[in-house]
């Protein structure tokens, strides 16, 4: 919200007439136009060029476009990265966190309204529950916080029997009520485990969130307005220096 800048499309190819390649099947003299959009072409274009199926063979996917994004545009050589039309360095400095995540989810950025809601939302669902805890503590101490955080991911699954379409039903999540708390707790307890993860790999005790309206959110009020950012700083160590005795916390 009130970023002073505006969204922009990625800037159109230059006209050029027909953009399209003209291919010859060497085998037949058979000859098609294969069009070019956005710098691809469709495989299942050269499907019409032969009798018998003719494949596009990309181990590894090295130059075959999945999907057209909706939500980054990046152009390497020219420097620009985009989300939804806004520039990265407008919303590194102009939008928190939480702020992006609302435009990146929902492809504009939120009113005041919305995104007190979204922060509500969000900061409501930062705790996990005590057996995540213990999850972690199975894996070794040299263990690698990014397998633990993909294990633990996996394991929130199991301590949610409501978000399992296996045990509600097909269309569970064509309630978008449903689908928002999924997001609003994948958002909020991400950095709780992150930061245990990494505290994991250190061999220190694991960090307690800020959640809205819990006991750690002090009787002022005060740790319940912690921002996201914040709110992970708080739950991972970081370096301090007090009296000239630098140590972690």
């Amino acid at each position: 919200i009130g970023l002073g800048v505006t969204s922009s499309s990625p800037p159109a190819p230059p006209a050029r007439g027909a953009m399209s390649l003209s291919v010859t099947d060497n085998r037949t003299g058979k000859r098609i136009e294969v069009p070019v959009i956005d710098g691809t072409i469709p495989a299942v274009s050269l499907l019409s060029i032969s009798d018998e199926p003719l494949r596009v063979y990309d181990p590894g996917l090295r130059n075959t476009a999945t999907a057209r994004s909706g939500i980054t545009y990046i152009d390497g050589d020219a420097g620009i990265l985009r989300y939804r039309g806004y520039g990265i360095e407008d919303l590194c400095e102009k939008a928190s966190f939480l702020e992006v995540a609302f435009l990146l989810v929902h492809g504009e950025l939120p009113s005041a309204t919305e995104l007190s809601e979204w922060e509500f939302g969000v900061m409501s669902h930062t705790f996990v529950h005590e057996d995540m805890f213990a999850l972690l503590r199975t894996f070794r101490y040299d263990a690698h916080p990014m397998g633990m955080l993909v294990a633990a991911t996996a394991a929130l699954s199991t301590h949610h029997p409501d978000a399992n379409p296996g045990l509600q039903g097909d269309g569970l999540f064509d309630d978008p009520a449903v689908v928002n708390k999924q997001i609003y707790r994948l958002l909020g307890k991400l950095p709780t485990i992150a930061a245990a993860t990494w505290r994991h790999r250190v061999g220190r005790p694991y960090n307690y969130p800020t959640s809205v309206g819990s006991a750690s959110a002090g009787s002022d009020g005060e740790n319940a307005k912690r921002s996201w950012t914040a709110n992970f700083l708080k739950v991972r160590p970081l370096c301090v220096s007090v009296e000239g005795v630098r140590g972690e916390f």
